[in-house]
């Protein structure tokens, strides 16, 4: 099938380069030109594990295309993607402009037959009519001829339907989520257009391209436009208050001595619980989780209803944040003049996005409390992006993040941060301290090399 994805950042990118793998012809298509030379020359602008090998292979295959020209990718496209972002606002809502301009921009270059315009991008619950509407205003700018809207549609012979298809990827292992996803959602009002998306996503269905090829067909949940629009909040919403129970869970078990971990364990066996998204740590970050949580409370708010639960959600992670700075007062007293090494800078493992990242938050309170902050990050230390940052002197290597330090906080728990040598750094260390905020490292392991181990609700 022909497919335009409008905007190539982390999702519209990886959506496009996958689509193309499995055997459509896809353009992508996004307004920086500097970008889009580098994706033409194989490069991907973001680090995602495989992403750039599945980008190669198909454009050497002739079936991925990368261009700054709107009206080619719309009149290649039977399904337009949009892609773009949709940044949070101070409010806590979405900012829509870019999925409004881009709307606006298909409606201006439609032409004759039949499209479906498909939300990719996550937007507010009840924004496929509205995206609808900015696609007619599109089609009608362009030809003002005195009746409505629809009409002028239907008189120049345009047809579209709008789908809303929320995207589930999780960053450090979208291509592997794209293959080998739980479910496929899909949400419009006419069924000509879900069979269409239903037929693009055939490859992906059967599990052509899944790791266990054998399993059973993906599910896909076809439904209205405003329920697929809800699955999407309320799944991440749901997680993202996982996380924070979890965390009450461990503050109260360093308060009356219990292990969090041994918790989690003991409870994730529960099949109704499960054990993903139990592990207690300092909180949740990353573009989706508090964008999403904060959109969903503010169409609570919009609607007459107080959401106190993920209100709650929302207080209690930002107060985890705090709580590795009062874990290292505790264990260095006055943090004015200490050292202090952060191991790990992006809000997860395996992605360099530090957008809403813990790190962020850790180095502007130890600036405010007069610490010197050091960091080490397995992405951010290799490609310089880390220069941007303030406050905070981003190392080379763990031992050169570790040297003269009063105490390290685990971050991040990028993987290879099990395996450092922390005999040595704690040797280099005025203070060998490690606040282990993810409760990922062996705590037998690090005392054995000499450190003084402090987990999360792990007294």
């Amino acid at each position: 099938m022909r497919v335009c994805v409008i905007g190539t950042g982390y999702v519209g990118l990886v959506t496009g380069a996958c689509l193309a793998y499995t055997g459509h012809h896809v353009i992508c298509v996004d307004n920086n030109e500097e970008k889009v030379k580098l994706m033409k020359s194989g490069r991907s602008p973001i680090y995602e594990p495989g992403l750039s090998e599945i980008m190669q292979e198909a454009s050497e295959a002739g079936r991925l295309e990368f261009t700054t020209d709107l009206e080619y990718g719309v009149s290649h496209g039977e399904i337009l993607f949009i892609a773009v972002g949709t940044p949070p606002l101070p409010t806590g809502e979405s900012d829509t402009r870019y999925v409004e301009a881009v709307a606006r921009g298909i409606g201006a270059h439609l032409q004759k037959g039949y499209k479906v315009i498909v939300n990719k991008s996550t937007v507010p619950i009840g924004s496929g009519d509205w995206v609808r509407m900015i696609v007619l205003d599109g089609v009608t700018e362009r030809h003002q001829n005195g009746g409505t809207k629809d009409e002028t549609a239907k008189q120049l012979g345009v047809e579209f339907d709008v789908v809303s298809n929320p995207e589930f990827l999780r960053e450090g292992s979208a291509v592997y989520d794209t293959f080998n996803p739980d479910r496929i959602v899909l949400g419009s009002n006419n069924p000509r257009a879900l069979k269409l998306m239903e037929e693009l996503y055939q490859p992906i269905i059967q599990r052509k391209f899944a790791e266990d090829a054998s399993l059973p067909p993906v599910p896909v949940v076809l439904t209205d436009i405003s329920s697929a629009e809800m699955i999407k909040y309320a799944a991440n919403a749901f997680l993202a208050t996982k996380i924070s129970f979890i965390n009450e869970i461990a503050n109260v078990c360093d308060r009356v001595g219990a292990d969090v971990v041994q918790v989690s364990k003991g409870m994730g066996l529960d099949s109704r619980i499960g054990t993903k998204f139990l592990q207690a740590g300092i909180g949740w970050g990353g573009s989706c989780f508090p964008k999403d949580v904060s959109a969903m409370v503010h169409t609570a708010d919009d609607y007459g209803y107080d959401a106190q639960l993920l209100k709650a959600a929302i207080e209690v992670n930002k107060r985890q944040r705090q709580i590795a700075i009062e874990k290292l007062q505790h264990e260095l007293k006055i943090l004015k003049g200490k050292t202090v090494g952060l191991l790990g800078l992006t809000f997860k493992p395996d992605t360099d996005d530090m957008r809403d990242a813990p790190a962020l938050n850790l180095i502007e309170q130890l600036n405010r409390l007069g610490a010197k902050v050091k960091a080490y990050d397995p992405i951010v230390s290799q490609t310089g992006i880390g220069q941007g940052l303030s406050g905070v002197l981003v190392e080379t290597d763990p031992e050169r993040l570790a040297d003269g330090c009063d105490a390290l906080v685990l971050v991040t728990d990028w993987k290879q941060f099990q395996s450092l040598n922390y005999e040595k750094m704690a040797q280099l260390m005025n203070h060998a301290v490690m606040i282990d905020g993810r409760n990922f490292l062996d705590r037998e392991m690090l005392q054995k090399a000499g450190f003084r181990y402090v987990g999360i609700g792990r007294s």
